[in-house]
């Protein structure tokens, strides 16, 4: 089953309402792509409308040029979210660690949330192959909202082809270690099917439903 393109336009809830809820039944959890929370909440921008600065332009290059982030509109978007103080202090921080201890990673755990969950044009399906799509915002209300209105637990879940799967929030009766084995494969997939809505029952331990990848 899939769904619609998903837009800012759209009602997270009314989507979940017309397309999994005749599926839904006690016990199950619902999982959410987290770049389709974020484009409901109007999370995106075009990169004609980002002037990046020199500080962006210049952390740019220090990243992987597989990385989001090695955009140096992306890395203005992440500066304009996160702030400039905290962008560049994560930067220097992190450079130093890289250097004096060989760890890597720092930069995203200090730069804020946002840092590791934007997706530059290239990491999304059209019509928003042309947008910078942010993380979503508050998670841990949206997934507590998803099991008030329907009954049943709830997680928003960033997951890849690679077999990286990080969990945004989840409700309280969600088994985490759980659905990082079930996403490790990505069922949801990473391209165009327009699932984003996968329901994991937990009887069976397997996963249906329909996300449109944003």
């Amino acid at each position: 089953m899939h769904t619609k393109v998903i837009t800012p336009d759209d009602d997270l809830m009314e989507i979940i309402a017309t397309y999994a809820q005749p599926f839904l039944k006690h016990g199950d959890i619902l999982v959410i792509a987290e770049s389709v929370v974020a484009i409901s909440q109007g999370r995106i921008v075009r990169p004609e409308n980002v002037k990046p600065g020199l500080w962006a332009r210049l952390f740019a290059r220090f990243v992987h040029p597989d990385g989001s982030l090695s955009s140096p509109f992306a890395m203005q978007v992440i500066m304009n979210e996160e702030g400039t103080a905290r962008t560049v202090f994560a930067f220097f921080i992190s450079s130093l660690t890289r250097i004096l201890l060989g760890r890597r990673g720092d930069f995203y755990r200090l730069a804020g949330k946002q840092s590791s969950l934007v997706d530059d044009v290239t990491g999304n399906m059209p019509p928003f192959d042309k947008h910078i799509v942010l993380g979503p915002r508050e998670p841990e209300k949206v997934v507590e909202e998803i099991k008030n209105r329907f009954g049943v637990e709830a997680a928003i879940i960033d997951a890849n082809d690679l077999g990286r799967t990080h969990i945004l929030a989840a409700t309280r009766g969600v088994n985490q270690n759980l659905l990082v084995r079930v996403f490790k494969k990505n069922p949801a997939g990473n391209a165009d099917e327009q699932t984003p809505l996968v329901i994991v029952r937990k009887d069976h331990h397997a996963a249906s439903g329909g996300t449109n990848r944003g």
